[in-house]
């Protein structure tokens, strides 16, 4: 818990919330950790914006562990693990916000030790291991609201400066223009709430939060996934960029086989598998009717920019799309040769016999 002496009378309470996220493999089977009971798992609510189709399993870390400030460990089914940790606070937001990257560097590290830990304890349920694939975090710094404060231009006001270089993780000012680009896109729901989203952190000025969290783990998650997929795509263009494309096996020449696990048909078999994911995570979230989640979601969407991760996903698909194509048509067209090739050898094999006899 971060807490100094202090003779300010700016002093604030609240939470520091982190959140990472791992990509770990291929696919976690989450029935088969429920059945070796690897792992305690404690109650699990399921929130009413989140459909059930993506339902996580949530675990404790191993015991022993060496941290108490992980209060949620979540894994999915398609290969990724979610952690979260509260680090509580009594400050003032200046020296909250030098500490803050120490902090946030503290919980990288520690993230990574309990995840190893979890790592191998289900290890055997993990579909093409792998530690780790990719990573993602993002920070919530959370402060309960003082009876000084009477509305949120108070708050910026006073503290504005403060808040706009906390949420770039810098311990100096920001120029006017950068400060104001970040207040100036607040949302909050009642007259003293105030939520500004940033690309690496967000400030939460309220007490009732617990629901704004599921949106910023989810985010987390999705961003994850997004950049995951990008990354795994942008490998596999360069290996025909770098002109060292899978090569085709005679056998894909043949009719009716050596079409199933041709290079072509796994470039096919990874489009369907990243397009189910993503569709799935993007359309996970039911929030209609609900303005306020609405718009707090639709700012972590264009901070986080994970609209731009689905356009060059689906950019790079679409190329990969092509490839396909180019790879079928050289099959089709040579297939096409061989016929025709042997058609000619039976109606010369047929004349050469007729002239024999």
């Amino acid at each position: 818990m971060i807490k100094k002496i202090s003779n300010s009378p700016d002093l604030f309470s609240g939470n520091i919330f982190i959140f990472h996220a791992f990509d770990i493999g291929d696919s976690i089977s989450l029935e088969g950790i429920k059945k070796a009971q690897l792992l305690l798992s404690p109650p699990q609510t399921i929130p009413k914006y989140f459909k059930n189709y993506h339902t996580p399993l949530s675990v404790e870390l191993p015991h022993p562990h060496s941290t108490s400030k992980c209060i949620s460990v979540n894994l999915h089914h398609f290969g990724a693990v979610g952690l979260v940790y509260q680090v509580p606070f009594q400050d003032t937001l200046e020296n909250l916000r030098k500490e803050l990257s120490d902090v946030d560097n503290e919980y990288q590290e520690q993230s990574i030790s309990d995840l190893k830990a979890l790592y191998k304890k289900i290890k055997p349920h993990i579909f093409q291991p792998n530690f780790f694939h990719h990573k993602t975090s993002y920070i919530v710094v959370q402060v309960d609201p003082s009876p000084k404060m009477k509305d949120i231009d108070q708050i910026t006001q006073n503290y504005g400066n403060i808040i706009a270089s906390m949420l770039r993780l810098e311990d100096v000012q920001l120029s006017d223009e950068q400060k104001d680009e970040i207040l100036d896109n607040n949302i909050g729901y009642y007259r003293k709430d105030l939520v500004l989203i940033d690309t690496e952190c967000a400030f939460v000025y309220d007490a009732e939060y617990h629901e704004l969290l599921n949106f910023f783990e989810f985010a987390n998650l999705q961003q994850l996934e997004l950049q995951y997929f990008d990354n795994l795509l942008e490998k596999q263009l360069n290996t025909f960029y770098e002109k060292r494309g899978p090569s085709i096996p005679l056998k894909s020449y043949l009719p009716f086989v050596g079409l199933k696990n041709d290079p072509i048909s796994e470039l096919d078999k990874l489009r369907v598998d990243i397009s189910v994911i993503t569709e799935r995570l993007e359309n996970s979230i039911k929030i209609t009717g609900e303005a306020y989640y609405t718009e707090l979601y639709a700012h972590l969407i264009d901070k986080l920019n994970l609209l731009g991760w689905q356009e060059s996903i689906e950019r790079k698909l679409s190329v990969l799309r092509d490839i396909k194509t180019v790879y079928n048509d050289k099959i089709n067209t040579f297939r096409e040769h061989m016929l025709e090739t042997l058609i000619i050898i039976l109606i010369f094999i047929e004349l050469m016999v007729g002239i024999f006899k």
